[in-house]
């Protein structure tokens, strides 16, 4: 068998695969539909924990005061910031009783570790159920506690939302950026409706107090710096303890990074927490990132040879429609619809920089949260 005849079985093998986990897991998602329940209003504590955001505490706090709900507090965590952030937080406090403040300090056992600032922020929160957002975020509406916290239920104990990134014009980066932020969700999503969830982003998602408890916080994997989100739905989530929720009025916005550099050190830290993750959700994403790597390095070496171009063009088409039809679908429900035009080029540029990413942190490990 010649060296070209076994690339060839190769792609065809790597197609396959493509294929079948979009139509299993990823089109699960793209007909779902969102559900809108709008329940009896809970008691609710918003967490936020915020270093150096004072700018983005003045413009996104009042916007969260300013929810449709009924019974909730705000508890700001202050996690040493080094700028006007603590003066803002105050002056928040004392004009709104619905404000608690936690003030961290400095400390050589966990500088820098955001785990540890949201852990206090928690202890202090005086109610049972918890929505976490990030000071950059800005909820999509008045409604979206109403929305989010409507998924809580007697066997729902987590809730996972989508925390999406402000569009800007004549940025490929902002794409990429969006890009990337889609096709995650996607897969979280998808995942959790498949009863196998493995992750959620802290921009955006809640979860019941005795859960943190019950699992001891973060302590598992307090010394990893990132991961406060994911890891920690990555252990306590399961099958019947997780809903999503994604109507359009329960989206947050946060602004992206306008450098590629800036994105790339955000990148490292997220991606450095992948190999703590439950062994069955390591391999399913582990094989889904190589054959989409495989996919443009065969693809286009038999493209080059012109070794059966026909058959390698009938795989390639069939592979970017039904690619397609589940990310549009879900791109649309996420309202990225802008992005489907874009996927081929946009898949390329992320598949090579998260190689990149995996390449640099295994050189060197990625700092501070902040």
């Amino acid at each position: 068998m010649t060296l070209t005849l076994i690339l060839f079985y190769a792609f065809i093998a790597v197609v396959s695969v493509q294929i079948i986990y979009y139509l299993s897991f990823l089109f699960s998602f793209g007909i779902k539909h969102a559900e809108t329940r709008i329940k009896k209003h809970i008691p609710i504590s918003i967490i936020i924990c915020a270093k150096n955001e004072a700018e983005n505490l003045k413009k996104n706090i009042p916007l969260i005061l300013n929810q449709n709900y009924s019974n909730f507090e705000i508890v700001l965590v202050n996690d040493s910031s080094s700028d006007d952030s603590l003066e803002i937080m105050e002056e928040f406090a004392s004009n709104y009783n619905s404000i608690k403040l936690v003030n961290v300090k400095v400390s050589e056992a966990f500088w820098g570790n955001k785990k540890y600032a949201l852990t206090l922020g928690i202890k202090a929160s005086k109610h049972e159920f918890l929505v976490f957002t990030d000071a950059d975020c800005k909820p999509n509406s008045n409604e979206w506690l109403a929305h989010l916290s409507s998924h809580f239920s007697n066997e729902k104990s987590i809730v996972l939302g989508y925390g999406a990134y402000a569009k800007k014009k004549f940025s490929l980066l902002n794409k990429l950026i969006r890009f990337e932020t889609v096709m995650t969700a996607l897969q979280y999503f998808s995942y959790a409706n498949m009863k196998s969830p493995y992750m959620g982003v802290g921009r955006n998602m809640a979860y019941k107090k005795d859960l943190f408890f019950n699992n001891c916080g973060f302590s598992s994997h307090m010394s990893i710096k990132s991961g406060d989100d994911d890891l920690f739905i990555n252990e306590v989530s399961n099958p019947s303890n997780t809903a999503i929720c994604f109507t359009k009025e329960s989206f947050t916005i946060s602004e992206p990074k306008t450098s590629f550099k800036a994105w790339v050190l955000q990148k490292r830290r997220h991606i450095s927490t992948a190999k703590h993750y439950k062994s069955k959700h390591k391999i399913l994403l582990g094989l889904f990132y190589m054959t989409q790597l495989l996919f443009w390095i065969l693809g286009i070496v038999l493209c080059f040879i012109g070794f059966s171009w026909l058959w390698v063009t009938i795989l390639i088409i069939l592979r970017f429609i039904i690619q397609w039809f589940c990310f549009g679908f879900s791109a649309q429900k996420l309202k990225e619809s802008d992005l489907i035009f874009w996927m081929p080029i946009l898949e390329i540029l992320l598949v090579t920089s998260q190689l990149s990413i995996f390449i640099i942190n295994l050189i060197s490990k990625p700092k501070h949260w902040k």
